[in-house]
């Protein structure tokens, strides 16, 4: 029997839910003691979540017009509260209550990031506050600091502060955490950004990594060079990095360069999140260092991150290597200076679409609509001053 009108897409699907079964319990369809729907009732019968059609009642309960019975049900009180004496609507804010006016509650979005910089992650967090103020949401930002436990519990604090939905910036590791696997089991409003789970059926908003590495190298290859060292994080289940070296290898075999894997390095660990400092800094300049001492053909480094780019330049500089002139560097992302320039090549993320369209997601999610799974957006290779003609190509 149809008794819920759950077509307001301006508000959350389990809003919505909860206002059609407080009016029905209002106009007497339910009567005290009558069984209303359960969780899995409601989420089938409106193609909801479980999660969606569990707040909903949770949200009843809370105001006492249902009681909630251990494997029996939800039943309608025997004594709901007068209508008179229903607040305006379900959650006001603090402010609200201390001034005597009640306000409509605020859609909230969890936002987790590992961290943020000028380079990469600034540009990002300002577009999804800025979309979240447009569609009259609340954003709520905590960081993990690239710590996995950091993030199961920035996670947890989100979703007991009442969070409608998610975004979540995930950190570096092999694995993503049990707590990110939760939430797209029980489909609670997800939009991953930078990364995305391989095999398993999520939304998520990155950089076409591939085309952009792709990019990337063919700009040193079109400079002549054919020694190119790539030079990164360790990319173990890393989607964002094993994508970019897809993109690398890609790049050679089209052109039908050799690749030599000898010059690679990839135990780069200085710049994961909240490492970026001493000792670890010394330990990476030095083991860059070396390694183009090794390897005396390379003339050009394909460095996977904008901090990696700065101690690939500081380690040769120590060696007394000049940039462009002896060694090339292109990154991806890259700060200006005061000025405007980029003394680095690199390939620039799209940060604003990436965050607007991420928080745009979200909120499709909580009005239970689908928007596409995995969206790629494109990079731009942008000009700096730290590639040139491989000097051993004085013809190009």
């Amino acid at each position: 029997m149809e008794l819920l009108n759950v077509h307001d897409s301006s508000k959350p699907m389990y809003e919505q839910l909860y206002t059609a079964l407080l009016e029905a319990i209002r106009a007497g369809k339910f009567k005290a003691g009558d069984r209303v729907p359960s969780e899995k009732e409601l989420a089938e019968e409106y193609g909801v979540s479980r999660i969606t059609s569990k707040k909903a009642l949770e949200m009843l309960a809370s105001d006492g017009k249902i009681t909630r019975k251990q494997g029996r049900g939800s039943f309608v009180s025997e004594e709901p509260r007068p209508a008179a004496e229903e607040p305006r609507e379900r959650h006001e804010s603090i402010e609200a209550v201390r001034n005597g006016e009640p306000e409509g509650k605020q859609t909230l979005i969890g936002l987790v990031m590992a961290e943020f910089a000028d380079s990469y992650g600034t540009g990002l967090l300002s577009s999804i506050e800025r979309t979240s103020t447009e569609h009259g949401a609340l954003l709520m930002l905590r960081r993990s600091f690239g710590d996995h436990e950091k993030e199961k519990e920035a996670i947890r604090a989100l979703l007991r502060s009442g969070v409608d939905g998610m975004i979540i910036f995930p950190s570096h590791g092999e694995h993503f955490n049990a707590e990110i696997l939760k939430l797209v089991i029980g489909e609670f409003p997800l939009v991953l950004i930078d990364r995305y789970l391989k095999g398993v059926a999520t939304t998520s908003v990155s950089t076409d990594n591939v085309s952009a590495a792709r990019a990337a190298t063919e700009h040193l290859l079109d400079l002549g060079h054919r020694h190119i060292a790539l030079i990164t994080v360790p990319p173990v289940d890393t989607t964002a990095v094993e994508d970019r070296v897809d993109g690398f290898i890609q790049a050679h075999a089209e052109r039908g360069v050799m690749i030599d894997k000898s010059i690679w390095l990839s135990g780069i660990t200085s710049t994961l999140p909240n490492s970026f400092k001493e000792p670890y800094i010394g330990k990476d300049i030095a083991q860059i260092k070396a390694h183009l001492q090794r390897h005396g053909n390379i003339t050009a480094v394909f460095a996977m991150e904008y901090h990696i780019a700065l101690l690939v330049k500081a380690a040769a500089e120590e060696l007394s290597l000049r940039i462009p002139q002896d060694l090339s560097i292109l990154c991806f992302d890259s700060p200006p200076d005061p000025f405007g320039h980029y003394f680095f090549t690199h390939m620039m993320q799209d940060q604003e679409q990436m965050g607007r369209i991420a928080t745009e997601s979200v909120l499709s999610l909580m009005r239970g609509e689908k928007p596409q799974n995995k969206l790629f957006l494109q990079a731009k290779l942008v000009a700096g001053e730290s590639t040139g003609t491989c000097p051993a190509a004085p013809g190009l």
